[in-house]
């Protein structure tokens, strides 16, 4: 899988860790930047992430900032990203299972390396549900996109 990468300051050591950990995967990582701890806005990579997957030059992406929800926020105002945050197995792997997300958001201040280790995991071998309910749900998001009012 081609996985798109992309942190602000606060993400960044994470990130860096998390490429090598991806990478050791068997994953293709894209990485979008911040190239240092040195004050950024997470608006612009989480943006970069998102066009990544949208461009079909990365099948998922991943966003980190310190909450996550920053991140998460700037990446779902992008038509066709579906993001959540989590700092836990289970919504990471249900996130992408039950509502087909393509991003990931992390929360580097309060996600350890660890249990960062086993989100990615969880996310990246998760595969959206082709289940009626699942579907209907989704279509019905979308049309939520398409009508944002």
């Amino acid at each position: 899988m081609r996985v798109a990468i992309g942190s602000d300051h606060a993400g960044f050591e994470l990130k860096e860790y998390l490429k090598d950990y991806i990478a050791d995967g068997g994953h293709s990582v894209l990485d979008l930047g911040t190239d240092s701890t040195e004050s950024v806005d997470f608006p612009d990579y989480a943006a970069a992430v998102g066009r990544a997957v949208l461009a079909g030059r990365a099948d998922r992406g991943i966003v980190v900032c310190g909450s996550g929800a920053g991140a998460a926020i700037a990446a779902n105002k992008l038509d066709g990203i579906r993001c959540a945050q989590a700092c836990d197995t289970y919504t990471a792997h249900q996130a992408v299972e039950h509502d087909d997300i393509n991003v990931l958001a992390l929360a580097a201040r309060v996600t350890g390396v660890a249990v960062a280790e086993e989100i990615v995991t969880a996310y990246l071998g998760a595969e959206f549900i082709q289940d009626e309910r699942f579907i209907r749900r989704l279509n019905k998001v979308l049309e939520l996109e398409r009508n944002r009012k």
